[in-house]
């Protein structure tokens, strides 16, 4: 029994390292390459092109993901998926070329995608439900912190281009390395009607979980859109250039501060419940901040508690899933997570884009706000509270 517990542990610290290796390389890419493209005189908006190559890489493997895990289990798939993700990294200076990067990064989109849908079904599948909230929001919190820390690696690039694709690509070696300390095991065997293939089994992961997809939708709305379109909104309403970045610095900073606590709580009292009050909370502030423009301290502050009410909805969303969800069906209920926060992730700079486009009297930030309030509302009318995890069908 100490045996199993010590090496339930250490698989969970291995997975929790993996993760966070993997944000830091994406958290560095997406500011990285955007510099490299600007200083050679790409279009803005090819550079922005480029950058969707990691979501729809990430689209293109989800249908095909789910079938190779349950056939082969977790440990393969998170060693390929991160495989592609070093060697991807490490082609990087080899060529550069605006097609052949958003090809690696396209295959880098697949690789994370893998590692991410492994890792998380893992530990939704294995974690002790009474913990299980506590369990990922350590896994939210390792991702996010990864992710933050990775914009500083473009430093490296006054030394030589090159340096930082290579450091992460060792980074990504490091802790891929440790995935062959841990033993292989699959998810729940499907019973009754669900070794039906296919639509069958996304149709019923859908109806029971489809109110917990909202999280992950939310989450990725809301990164993509404020890293991208808040500077270009800030910079039109003359925010200093140098406070652009400290404002979406605190607004993850704070997502990261109450990542934990806001899991542990989730456990307790349900992550509906905290879902539903955080989105709420997060849309009265996105709210007042639209008011308060003339004082960039006042937006800071404004992200910052935000950060702290909605930056946790990606792993209180998958939390909520498997609260729904059977566990036969986890599998799947993970890979919708996945797909629905790449939805969330395209989605927000398009929407949020031709919102700037053709609305022109009234704040970025209202558009955050109404969304916030919309999944608040659909929570508090449609959403259900479980005390324990469904077994089986």
């Amino acid at each position: 029994m100490t045996y199993f517990s010590d090496y339930s542990k250490k698989r969970f610290a291995i997975l929790v390292l993996i993760v966070s290796i993997s944000g830091f390389s994406q958290g560095m890419l997406l500011p990285l390459i955007s510099i490299i493209f600007e200083r050679d005189g790409v279009s803005s908006a090819l550079n922005g092109l480029n950058a969707t190559g990691l979501y729809i890489g990430t689209l293109l493997i989800s249908p095909f993901i789910e079938q190779p895990l349950r056939k082969w289990g977790y440990k393969p798939i998170i060693l390929i998926g991160g495989a592609l993700v070093f060697a991807s990294l490490l082609a990087f200076p080899l060529w550069k070329s605006v097609t052949f990067w958003f090809i690696l990064r396209l295959l880098i989109g697949v690789g994370d995608h893998a590692l991410h849908f492994a890792t998380q079904t893992w530990i939704t599948s294995t974690s002790d439900y009474k913990s299980l909230g506590k369990g990922m929001a350590i896994y939210g919190l390792s991702f996010s912190t990864g992710f933050a820390v990775g914009p500083l690696m473009v430093k490296l690039i006054q030394i030589s281009e090159a340096l930082p694709f290579i450091v992460s690509s060792i980074m990504c070696l490091f802790a891929w390395s440790f995935v062959f300390l841990l033993q292989n095991e699959k998810p729940e065997r499907l019973t009754g009607d669900l070794h039906a293939r296919g639509w069958q089994r996304y149709k019923m992961a859908i109806a029971f979980g489809w109110i917990a997809f909202l999280g992950p939708f939310v989450y990725g709305f809301l990164e993509s859109s404020l890293n991208a379109l808040f500077p270009v909104y800030a910079l039109r309403k003359d925010f200093d250039v140098n406070m652009i970045p400290i404002i979406l610095s605190v607004f993850t900073f704070g997502g990261i501060l109450t990542q934990v606590p806001l899991g542990a709580i989730g456990d307790k009292v349900g992550r509906r419940n905290v879902l539903m009050i955080g989105s709420f909370g997060g849309a009265v502030i996105f709210g007042i901040a639209s008011f308060l423009e003339h004082s960039q301290i006042a937006v800071a502050i404004a992200f910052f508690f935000a950060g702290t009410l909605v930056g946790s909805m990606f792993s209180l969303g998958i939390t909520y899933m498997a609260d729904l969800t059977p566990k036969e069906l986890l599998p799947t209920g993970n890979l919708l997570c996945g797909i629905a926060l790449s939805i969330g992730s395209l989605t927000g700079p398009f929407l949020g884009g031709i919102y700037l486009e053709y609305v022109k009297n009234y704040s970025l930030l209202l558009l955050v706000a109404m969304l916030l309030l919309a999944v608040a509302t659909v929570l508090l009318v449609f959403g259900r509270n479980k005390n324990k995890r469904p077994v089986s069908m």
